[in-house]
């Protein structure tokens, strides 16, 4: 007896591949929220769990399942964060130059950290020549790494070439 083998139909899956846009930030629509959340500059593992547990939404919603204004309620707990979430969550906690604690997110973050390490170069501290020299800020040891950083290779050992090599 041959016995025949019957496929099984399997009932097609949702497939959520659009893509939504949140900040600025493209986010694929398969992901969930807490993981979506994290593709936007200056959010952390951390700070997409807060948002998620403020507005109450599941943590395992896809981001493709949110409404228009779903979406809009989450761009603007993101942009005023500070005072929402504890301190110690932010990323700008006591600004140089207001002495607020606040959150920044995308170009702002970017355009700060830029701004930041343009002062220490001008007021020429330690930090700020180690950054002009292309050197590694914060202590590491640079006997074995940092050796290239794009602007030649490193040199080993050179032999000499001769006329009887």
């Amino acid at each position: 007896m041959v016995e025949e083998k019957t496929q099984e139909i399997k009932k097609p899956e949702k497939n959520y591949y659009s893509i939504v846009r949140i900040m600025q930030t493209d986010i694929p629509g398969h992901k969930t929220i807490l993981v979506g959340l994290t593709y936007i500059k200056g959010i952390s593992w951390s700070i997409s769990n807060a948002v998620c547990h403020l507005l109450k939404i599941d943590p395992s919603k896809r981001v493709s399942e949110f409404s228009e204004k779903e979406i809009e309620e989450l761009t603007e707990l993101i942009k005023n964060l500070s005072g929402k979430i504890p301190n110690f969550l932010l990323n700008r906690q006591k600004d140089f130059e207001t002495g607020e604690d606040n959150h920044l997110i995308t170009a702002s973050l970017d355009m700060k950290k830029e701004f930041d390490i343009r002062r220490l170069k001008k007021i020429r501290s330690y930090r700020g020549l180690r950054h002009a020299f292309g050197h590694p800020t914060r202590g590491q040891r640079t006997k074995s790494n940092f050796r290239s950083k794009g602007k030649k290779k490193a040199v080993g050992v050179k032999t000499r070439k001769g006329p009887g090599k």
